[in-house]
């Protein structure tokens, strides 16, 4: 069985996107358009073995769905990349100190999220 990546963006186009080279890369996708919906199917019990996160979103931006998701059960070390068009580094460090565990800036580059996966979710 595949292992799974948890994209969270309130951009339709930019799950399509991500989950696309993610799903090339061998990797299950699940997608949430909102914060709060991905913390409903993380503590539905999904265990993705990878998480995007989109910083800039409706109601719960990235960086709180990160301090949420890992309080849930499962999620501690599971590796959470922030995706956004910002590259301010107060930002980085808010992100980091929420427990995101790396950046991903847009547009995305397919070879960087790929190099990406290879380090964080090696052997799929």
């Amino acid at each position: 069985m595949s292992a799974t990546a948890l994209i969270v963006d309130d951009s339709p186009t930019m799950l399509m996107s991500i989950g696309g080279m993610l799903s090339k890369a061998g990797l299950t996708v699940e997608q949430a358009s909102s914060g709060e919906e991905a913390l409903g199917k993380l503590r539905a019990g999904l265990k993705p073995r990878l998480m995007i996160t989109d910083l800039n979103m409706g109601q719960m931006n990235g960086i709180e769905l990160i301090r949420e998701a890992r309080k849930t059960p499962g999620m501690m070390f599971t590796p959470i990349l922030m995706l956004t068009t910002e590259s301010e580094h107060a930002k980085r460090q808010e992100a980091k100190s929420a427990g995101a565990t790396g950046w991903l800036v847009k547009p995305v580059n397919p070879a960087s999220l790929l190099k990406l996966v290879d380090q964080f979710v090696p052997g799929r």
